[in-house]
């Protein structure tokens, strides 16, 4: 069971509470140092008061976390790349992990907190992790979410190592829009040199990504992205799908046009196939320095600035950004190994579009090894 002191305005209104109790019974007189309590006398205070004569802004509503609430962890923090195990499965709790193992992630947040942030564990209990929502910014309490009902799990392709994650931009699709979801699953991967025999028959003649849902397998990239999309809805889960249909087709023959440059044996065929690759490049950059309608100010009779938005369809992450972004990633890391090939710096549309992402976890902590990447470039 946790607790928490929500504001220094409480601790104030304690304060104030106290020096009332202590005009009253003159026998166990102030605290030291006049009227002025510690935090800990007020956690003890609040705590043993019954629940009926508390105010409502010393209400605290409290609840055991969910067994199956855990992080992931990764063996390269910079470079996003996590160690899942072999054979096993990790859970995921979306929106919880920063890349770092679990005990210094716990450490560097309690480190972060201000005095009025500080949880204290009120019950000795195994250790669970624990994402808190506040569904309304006025309340002054901490409002933890039901036990969600659905069973996740994602199956996606495995490392060459067999156990971290492997370069397939569908699986990191699929990766990102559950993380993005906020939703509660596990993440297995699957070596393809000895799929294991219950996985074939979890999803005979089906390789990864799939994902199971309450037990049933659902395989088909798209189709699955679909049926997320409309499973998990608000209130509890965000809206992925974009606002404005160009930002879906924005950057859609980007992989075509490079995987036609990459895999070409003739070298003199390579320079109207790079050519080619920075025309659909440019078409991209283009929309990501255009403004969106709501970028535009209507009073202003001056042409629009260039748009500073982060991505595809605005300030946050879409539907159109999961699929997009991993061949992105793919593009930047194999051009500038095997054809020397850089996206040019005036192209600050694509630029500042994939920095923005890096900065997103949700992205960079799902994406591949750059080893990985270029080891499935060698072999094609």
């Amino acid at each position: 069971m946790w607790k928490s002191i929500r504001r220094l305005s409480e601790l104030q209104e304690l304060n104030e509470r106290k020096e009332h109790v202590a005009e009253e019974d003159q026998a166990e007189g102030p605290a030291e140092g006049g009227c002025e309590w510690t935090e800990e006398q007020l956690i003890q205070v609040t705590r043993d008061k019954p629940e009926e004569e508390l105010g409502e802004t010393e209400r605290v509503r409290t609840r055991e976390t969910p067994e199956n609430m855990a992080t992931i962890t990764t063996d390269s923090h910079s470079r996003g790349e996590m160690d899942l195990g072999h054979g096993e499965q990790a859970q995921h709790q979306a929106g919880t992990g920063n890349g770092l193992p679990r005990n210094e992630q716990e450490e560097e947040q309690e480190q972060s907190m201000l005095p009025f942030e500080q949880v204290e564990q009120v019950e000795q209990a195994p250790r669970k992790s624990v994402r808190m929502v506040s569904p309304d910014p006025q309340k002054d309490y901490v409002y933890i979410p039901e036990p969600q009902e659905y069973e996740i799990s994602l199956y996606v392709k495995a490392g060459s190592d067999g156990e971290s994650i492997g370069n397939c931009p569908f699986s990191q699709r699929l990766f990102m829009i559950l993380w993005l979801k906020g939703v509660v699953f596990n993440v297995t991967t699957v070596d393809l040199k000895r799929k294991p025999a219950d996985l074939q028959d979890l999803a005979p003649g089906t390789n990864p990504p799939f994902v199971t849902f309450n037990g049933e397998v659902k395989v088909d990239v798209n189709k699955i992205e679909e049926f997320l999309e409309e499973r998990l809805v608000p209130p509890r889960y965000p809206r992925l799908a974009v606002r404005h249909p160009e930002s879906n087709t924005a950057g859609i023959d980007v992989f075509h046009k490079f995987s036609a440059y990459i895999k070409n044996p003739r070298k003199e065929a390579n320079d109207g196939l790079e050519k080619a690759l920075l025309k659909s490049l440019r078409h991209l950059d283009e929309y990501l320095r255009s403004p969106l309608p709501e970028e535009i100010d209507e009073d202003c009779t001056d042409d629009p600035e260039e748009s500073t938005r982060s991505f595809l369809d605005g300030p946050e992450l879409t539907l159109a950004d999961c699929n997009l972004l991993p061949k992105l990633h793919i593009i930047k890391v194999v051009a500038r190994k095997y054809r020397n090939f850089e996206i040019p710096a005036d192209m600050t549309g694509v630029w500042r579009y994939l920095h923005n992402a890096y900065q997103r976890e949700e992205f960079a902590n799902t994406c591949p090894a750059d080893r990985e990447i270029d080891k499935v470039s060698d072999q094609a």
